[in-house]
């Protein structure tokens, strides 16, 4: 059976994205209307739209797998792509598509939930020779177990939920009177993200570096890797700008952690696209993370640096036609950067802050590719991510992908919302960044403010403030502004002089 017409279970610039690749193929593609976007980007992307508005359930449809399924079946549509989040590496949901003869565009159930299940894939990396930190062997019961572990390891040791993922269920301890609080938090974290409160111990690497691996597997058995990519600039383990590929990386290192990678997928007779994650320590050791069962956010910096449509390849797999690609094929061509544009408070510690998106402009350049759910008019709901855009721009090498992302980050402008823009800009120009010795910890320990100023900004801001003030109280003879000296300056000559400021 073939791919004929895809219900897109995401929202969003996925969603925009997979159907961009689907009209390419001459594959008809099915959007859910809901309530609470009914005026969506992305619904004029599909070929049929599926009103879902009446819906007042309080599980969001995208996270329903009955109602799904349901949609999938009355829009005769025969494929479902789950995009990344929601029930995108969701057993179950793999699963269901299978049983109701729907095309699951990703992997296998079985393979969702072995390396879903932290604990089943680090026993699997084990197994497999793949280097791992110490830690548990399986999940813990108790804070009482966790600490027996910890001092065998040795501290500072991470908590991780064992079905976790996106940085939730983690917590770091670095002395024994606080493992009872994070093992609690932890756990309770764990539960109500994944309603699974099971998690296990592992050695805690201090400042590594994050890197994770592209790789592509087919139906055939066949499994490739597309380079790395380097995702060490994070907050709370959230990913906030991606780079391929990375500069840690020599071509040995990267064939011997691109192999690891492929022996991991075949360990699940792993087919679609996948992400195999490590950390990278300071001696340039790695150890497996975990693998990611879906497309990346950040799939588009490996896309711009090989060529290769990701999604377009997810739909091959999952046709069943094997890869047409062998790894000598894999090219890595220039330098690509990520940055994700949320609608967030930089200064309030990055806290969503969900508005209407007045007006937005984004550059235009060729070295320039911009992938966003978001237009004039658009709202940024708290029901969902405050994703506004993914700014990848491209360069010959890692300088002058930093130079177009500088000029690309000063040329786009945002109204109505605050944005993660102004960290950007502040990122791009930092000599850790630049040289590329950050590491996961640099957000919390190299930074001294989140934002950048760019020349004269603070200057001009005050002049503004000045004059807001002088034109709010020009009628009022009780205001006189003393600048120098206790000389009076008249607020009518201050106004005149600062409007030809």
């Amino acid at each position: 059976m073939k791919v004929k017409r895809i219900l897109i279970a995401n929202r969003g610039e996925i969603a925009i994205r997979i159907m961009k690749t689907a009209r390419l193929m001459n594959i008809e593609t099915v959007a859910v209307k809901t309530a609470v976007e009914p005026n969506a980007m992305y619904l004029a992307s599909a070929d049929i739209i599926f009103d879902n508005t009446e819906d007042n359930s309080e599980i969001p449809v995208f996270l329903d797998i009955e109602k799904l399924i349901a949609i999938a079946l009355k829009t005769k549509s025969n494929a479902v792509h789950p995009g990344y989040g929601f029930l995108a590496e969701n057993a179950y949901f793999a699963q269901k598509c299978t049983e109701n003869k729907i095309i699951f565009i990703g992997p296998s159930p079985d393979a969702i939930y072995k390396m879903g299940n932290k604990t089943i894939a680090r026993n699997l990396a084990l197994q497999n020779g793949i280097p791992m930190a110490m830690g548990s062997q399986g999940n813990i019961a108790n804070e009482e177990e966790a600490i027996v572990i910890a001092e065998k390891i040795g501290y500072p040791v991470i908590i991780k939920a064992a079905s976790g993922g996106g940085g939730r269920g983690m917590r770091i301890v670095r002395k024994p009177e606080e493992m009872g609080k994070m093992f609690t938090i932890a756990s309770k974290e764990a539960e109500k993200s994944f309603n699974d409160p099971s998690v296990f111990v592992e050695k805690y690497i201090e400042n590594p570096k994050h890197i994770e691996f592209q790789i592509l597997g087919d139906t055939k058995g066949n499994v490739i890797h597309l380079g790395e990519r380097e995702c060490s600039i994070q907050r709370k383990h959230q990913k906030l700008l991606e780079e391929a590929p990375s500069c840690a990386l020599d071509a040995r290192l990267r064939k011997k952690m691109g192999n690891m990678a492929i022996q991991i997928a075949k360990a699940v007779n792993y087919y679609s696209a996948g992400t195999v994650e490590f950390l990278l320590d300071s001696d340039r050791n790695f150890y497996f993370m975990e693998m990611n069962t879906r497309i990346q956010v950040e799939h588009p910096v490996t896309e711009v640096i090989t060529g290769i449509d990701l999604i377009e390849q997810q739909i091959l797999i999952a046709n069943g036609e094997a890869l047409k690609l062998k790894q000598e094929d894999v090219k890595l061509k220039g330098w690509a950067i990520e940055c994700r544009i949320n609608a967030e408070d930089v200064q309030s510690g990055f806290a969503p802050d969900p508005g209407k998106i007045e007006s937005l402009s984004m550059p235009t350049y060729q070295c320039v590719r911009v992938d966003t759910g978001v237009q004039n008019g658009s709202s940024i709901v708290a029901s969902y991510d405050s994703m506004i855009a993914k700014l990848i721009v491209k360069g010959r090498d890692r300088k002058e992908a930093i130079k177009n992302t500088k000029m690309a980050l000063d040329k786009v402008w945002i109204k109505g919302t605050k944005t993660t823009l102004p960290f950007f800009r502040m990122l791009v120009r930092h000599p850790k960044f630049q040289d590329g010795s950050f590491t996961t910890a640099f957000i919390e320990k190299d930074l001294e403010k989140y934002y950048f100023n760019a020349e004269y900004e603070e200057m001009l801001a005050a002049w503004l403030t000045v004059k807001l003030f002088v034109e709010e109280n020009l009628n009022d003879d009780s205001i006189s502004i003393d600048f120098k000296h206790g000389k009076e300056i008249n607020p009518w000559l201050l106004n005149k002089r600062i409007s030809q400021f």
